[in-house]
């Protein structure tokens, strides 16, 4: 009798996927390929794998080639150099006032700061987030890998709201503004959202992101293409 095989339905972390050995869709020879850039945007529908795939990348900037074992990155990789990862994930930012954000923010920064040290009170968001990419490098000896996930979460439920609109991407802009201030400390940036930077205009004051989200090298990072469901899935669909 065939083994029943595992589908990793709601888990969106991949060490977690991994360790259940649940049925991967091996993409990592992409996620190489994306990882030899250094500024990236990947926008994807709600759904669409953008969390695995950020989880994905956060452990192979880890160093964790326990996790990779038998995926196609184990043979394109030769070092797996271990970083210091900053990984914050705006997913459950909806629907929110702007003190909820806040209090999300500096939660997320208060975990990392832990590891690479507390700064000064009353600073912004953005400070801390400056002070914990410089301390990382400065303690590691690594450049700073920051991964953003649904970074236009907070956003998207006040467009119809100019005053709150406003308030919340002033405070956004700010966080985000030392991923150009801090190039010299930083190895990898990604992040990912529905919409395309370009129309919440939050990315101003960075431009030197690669947009790849309608890239054809990178078209199949996320989700499942008609090829993968007549290989992959084959024993379980016919």
């Amino acid at each position: 009798m065939r083994e029943q095989r595992i589908y990793p339905v709601g888990i969106q972390d991949f060490e977690k996927l991994r360790k259940e050995k649940a049925l991967y869709v091996d993409k990592t020879d992409l996620i190489y390929n994306l990882t030899r850039k250094y500024y990236v945007f990947l926008s994807r529908p709600r759904r669409f794998g953008k969390s695995l795939l950020s989880s994905t990348l956060k452990y192979y900037f880890q160093g964790r080639k326990d996790l990779f074992q038998g995926l196609a990155i184990e043979q394109l990789e030769q070092e797996w150099v271990e970083y210091p990862v900053l990984h914050f994930d705006f997913s459950t930012a909806k629907n929110v006032d702007v003190q909820y954000i806040v209090s999300k923010l500096d939660s997320m920064l208060v975990d990392y700061e832990k590891i690479y040290g507390k700064n000064p009170v009353n600073i912004t968001p953005g400070d801390r987030l400056t002070n914990l990419i410089k301390a990382a490098h400065k303690q590691t000896g690594k450049k700073t890998v920051v991964i953003i996930d649904e970074y236009d979460a907070p956003m998207l439920d006040v467009l119809h709201d100019d005053d709150r609109m406003a308030e919340v991407r002033k405070m956004m802009q700010e966080f985000y503004a030392p991923l150009k201030a801090c190039d010299a400390d930083l190895r990898f940036v990604f992040i990912t959202g529905i919409t395309k930077f370009s129309q919440l205009s939050i990315f101003s004051v960075i431009n030197n992101l690669t947009n790849v989200s309608m890239s054809p090298e990178f078209s199949a990072i996320c989700g499942i293409t008609e090829e993968e469901l007549h290989t992959v899935f084959e024993e379980d669909i016919t």
